[in-house]
């Protein structure tokens, strides 16, 4: 059987928007076989030429040329990323140079949260809410947090990453997310930055029984995916949510639009909500 041929999808955010246009574009090629990598938060420099020298290995080892799939912002990353062996598509330049030449001027997309004016209308703020999402999943810009509405705190795959996606497109709510790491157990207070924006957290747990098969799927037979590594951090992470006042909601067996709307009634959000 050949080789599969290496794809990696490459974002300096989570790398969601490359991975569905990738999956889309790939799914048109029946019978060829394709390794794909994600590579999230590829935000700096050295970040790129580490992606690159990846990137040309997996060349040398299946002997076919990788496919990037790439959402690059910063030009001085994007140009890194550019340099490498590989057929690149990148969305951004793809999709928006035509349209900034169509309507005469420049993009204006950039990491964080974008400035709303009074009279954008609703689709507009349903994507400024989904990027500031995006920009602030998983601990990511944290200097940001003063402009969320409400920051998901909890153990890794408790499920902050969706309702934070959720909580956007539904009802353009500004989430960020901080994920609790056994760094954070360690101390017998919040992390600094919680600490300072201890209104805007939400806590989520999980059964461990159920985070460890989670966890199983994507790093098998690791610690971190072990059951005793999950019933630890959910028990901490349950008594910080206690011993701080902190509201929060077991995941388990509940769907994303219940855990979002949950989150909303208890924080109070429906009055701050942008209109949709």
């Amino acid at each position: 059987m050949a080789n599969p041929r290496p794809v990696y999808f490459i974002s300096d955010s989570t790398g969601i928007t490359a991975e569905t246009v990738g999956h889309s574009l790939l799914s048109h090629f029946d019978g060829l076989s394709f390794d794909e990598t994600i590579l999230s938060f590829v935000d700096t420099e050295q970040k790129a030429r580490n992606a690159v020298d990846r990137i040309a290995k997996a060349g040398r080892e299946s002997g076919l040329t990788p496919i990037v799939v790439e959402t690059i912002i910063d030009p001085k990353v994007r140009a890194i990323i550019h340099d490498c062996d590989a057929h690149l598509v990148d969305i951004i330049t793809t999709f928006l140079s035509p349209l900034e030449h169509l309507l005469g001027q420049p993009s204006n997309i950039r990491i964080g949260r974008p400035e709303v004016s009074a009279d954008q209308g609703p689709y507009q703020r349903r994507i400024d809410a989904m990027q500031f999402a995006l920009d602030n999943d998983d601990g990511r810009h944290i200097h940001h947090y003063d402009q969320a509405d409400i920051i998901l705190v909890g153990v890794s795959r408790s499920g902050k990453t969706p309702t934070s996606i959720f909580l956007a497109l539904q009802a353009n709510v500004y989430a960020a997310n901080y994920p609790l790491t056994d760094e954070d157990f360690e101390h017998p207070r919040l992390p600094k930055i919680l600490e300072t924006y201890r209104s805007k957290l939400f806590g989520l747990t999980i059964d461990p029984k159920r985070l460890n098969q989670i966890r199983d799927g994507r790093k098998s037979n690791s610690d971190y995916a072990s059951l005793r590594q999950c019933e630890d951090e959910v028990r901490m992470a349950e008594a910080m949510f206690k011993r701080f006042g902190i509201p929060y909601i077991d995941t388990t067996r509940l769907s994303i639009e219940e855990i979002s709307t949950r989150i909303i009634v208890e924080k109070g959000l429906r009055d701050r909500i942008r209109s949709a």
